[in-house]
């Protein structure tokens, strides 16, 4: 318990969440009473995280939910959409588009027979339009710019209005092609009336995007063909939040692809069966067991497991491009090698980092982008050799970057193929300080460095460690501003209350 307590008043002490370690013992105190406080804990939680019919209101990590009010029998929401500054990771911030301040959007929850009504105003600098993807509505709100609507003008505004008689996994987005590839998407998510059995006790969001966004530039390039930068929830890993569940439980894990690459995920440890597509709840004679999911483009998949053994296990995309971050042939020539390569400190553009991270924005070459003698400069790049070594240090510009030399053999670099292009995105990169958050609490020193792009964890925990998670996540919690909203937000009631 005192190796356990010294952990953890570390991790509360970088993270800032409590000033003292009274807290802490008052805290593992009220955990050791018992089966009888652990599952009274739980009933007041699946309680107050419900709607009626015992259905769980759907988790989006990293992405808010928006909230609603009532007018009369109708739910009103209020959706803005407009440039949004995102940081993917940690350092690097992208200027895209998205809704309510985030991209993708906040994810908007209904129950099935819900009277809807969507106030949608354009603040971009062009126009747009709205498109519910798999709503079976009257055609004058499909969204279908040109066909069922004019376009939303820059500063204009239209209401969409329709009652749903559906329940799944939904999304809205733009129905303007570009548009859709700077951000513009958002879960809508149907509950039935009643849960569906068998019942899930934890039911999450997961929005797949992607992006190529040259070094040194913030802006996506919309026409691009090849990306370098894939995000659950906006986030790339490791800046992704893990999914948190109690050793036991049933879960859902809805995922939803809107971008140019389909996406097969894979889940760790556990075999899961597809429950429901992009046009609602699958018949259970169709459910086989599986851990691989292909999740097309405009598709979405529910898939559903008991969560029966615990540890931290790894939920990403499987193609290999997709687990890193900038780190493809749109950055440049990653490659070892002899030669003269064009622009400027290209050797840090591959990982032979002089300061920052390898994924921030000065580390990217110019590659003749640039102007002058930054476009036209020459610089000697060997092939230099890697040797091995053992400690974890923290870099010194970085404060929370953790760097090690690469766990390689002597011999290594008398082996054909080594080192790979992206060699040095492992170990070299961890940065566990840098995403630091309770929902990481216990994981495995230097994890990060093995995290990137479309990757995250579903973490199944013992009934004191996921209550240990969930008190630090309420307390931090308690300390975030609310999320941007509009000036009648204060009236608003949330879908989850």
């Amino acid at each position: 318990m005192s190796s356990r307590r010294g952990f953890l008043q570390t991790f509360l002490a970088g993270a800032g969440i409590f000033a003292s370690v009274k807290a802490l013992s008052a805290q593992e105190t009220s955990m050791s009473h018992g089966r009888e406080g652990t599952l009274t804990k739980r009933k007041k939680e699946t309680a107050a995280a419900e709607h009626g019919g015992g259905v769980p209101v759907a988790q989006t990590p990293d992405v808010p939910d928006l909230p609603f009010r009532m007018d009369g029998n109708v739910k009103e929401f209020h959706l803005i959409a407009e440039p949004v500054k995102q940081e993917i990771i940690p350092g690097r911030v992208v200027d895209l588009w998205g809704y309510n301040g985030c991209a993708p959007g906040p994810t908007i929850q209904i129950t099935k027979g819900d009277r809807v009504r969507i106030i949608v105003d354009n603040h971009l600098p062009e126009a747009t339009s709205m498109h519910w993807h798999g709503f079976e509505v009257s055609s004058d709100m499909d969204g279908s710019p040109g066909s069922s609507q004019d376009p939303i003008a820059p500063g204009g505004r239209f209401v969409y209005e329709f009652t749903l008689n559906q329940d799944g996994t939904y999304f809205y987005h733009s129905h303007m092609a570009m548009q859709e590839m700077m951000g513009m998407i958002g879960a809508f998510i149907m509950h039935p009336k009643e849960a569906h059995k068998p019942r899930v006790d934890k039911d999450f969001v997961v929005i797949m995007q992607e992006y190529a966004i040259l070094p040194n530039i913030n802006v996506p390039n919309s026409m691009n063909m090849e990306f370098n930068w894939l995000t659950f929830n906006g986030k790339s890993g490791p800046a992704t939040t893990p999914l948190v569940v109690r050793h036991g439980e049933r879960v859902r894990i809805r995922l939803i692809n809107l971008g140019m690459d389909h996406h097969p995920i894979h889940l760790h440890g556990h075999q899961f069966v597809v429950t429901g597509t992009e046009g609602g709840r699958q018949p259970e004679s169709t459910w086989g067991p599986g851990n691989t999911v292909l999740v097309g483009v405009a598709q979405s998949r529910d898939v559903e497991f008991v969560a029966s053994n615990p540890g931290d296990w790894m939920l990403h995309c499987h193609l290999p491009h997709h687990m890193m971050n900038q780190m493809s042939s749109n950055v440049g020539p990653m490659s070892r090698r002899n030669g003269m390569p064009a622009g400027l400190d290209m050797e840090r553009a591959m990982g032979m980092l002089r300061q920052g991270s390898a994924t921030s924005e000065e580390n990217g070459p110019s590659l003749g982008r640039g102007l002058g003698v930054g476009s036209t400069a020459e610089q000697a790049m060997s092939n230099s050799p890697l040797s091995a070594g053992s400690s974890m240090q923290q870099h010194q510009d970085m404060p929370g970057m953790q760097m090690r030399p690469p766990d390689v053999s002597k011999d290594a670099n008398s082996v054909p193929g080594f080192p790979q292009d992206a060699f040095m995105e492992g170990p070299m990169m961890a940065m566990d300080r840098m995403v630091d958050k309770p929902e990481n609490y216990g994981l495995r020193p230097g994890w990060s460095g093995f995290m990137a792009g479309m990757m995250t964890f579903v973490r199944v925990l013992p009934p004191d460690q996921y209550d240990q998670i969930m008190e630090l996540r309420q307390k931090q919690q308690g300390k975030k501003p609310m999320a941007n909203m509009p000036p009648w937000s204060k009236t608003m009631e949330h879908n989850n209350e």
